[in-house]
């Protein structure tokens, strides 16, 4: 019997306070919040420790956040919180973590065909 596993998704922001609220904002029961990066040297290590299937960044990180996350996990869905060149979906809000985590197109969004 094959076992199954939860889908490993790794927040990272430029510092704890702001980490801490992101990953309030992705906790789900769907998948699994792994680690939690509150700099660059925190994410690289983390990125190879956890091997995440979703990573989401705060934008306050920085461009360097996603070069490190398409270098260590190039097959990782990369989500930010706020605009970041190189992301596959940016939610604009913490509210919208969850979808975007998922891939959900937001309203007023058209949907892909």
């Amino acid at each position: 019997m094959v076992g199954c596993r939860a889908l490993k998704v790794l927040c990272a922001a430029a510092d704890p306070a702001a980490l801490a609220e992101l990953k309030r904002a992705a906790v789900a029961v769907e998948w699994e919040l792994v680690g939690g990066a509150a700099s660059l040297t925190e994410l690289r290590a983390q990125l190879e420790d956890w091997q995440p299937e979703v990573v989401v960044l705060h934008a306050d990180l920085g461009e360097d956040a996603v070069r490190a996350v398409r270098e260590l996990a190039p097959k990782a869905r990369l989500v930010s919180i706020g605009h970041l060149d190189g992301v596959d979906d940016v939610a604009g809000s913490l509210s919208e973590t969850k979808a975007a985590i998922l891939g959900v197109p937001r309203t007023g969004r058209p949907v892909p065909s």
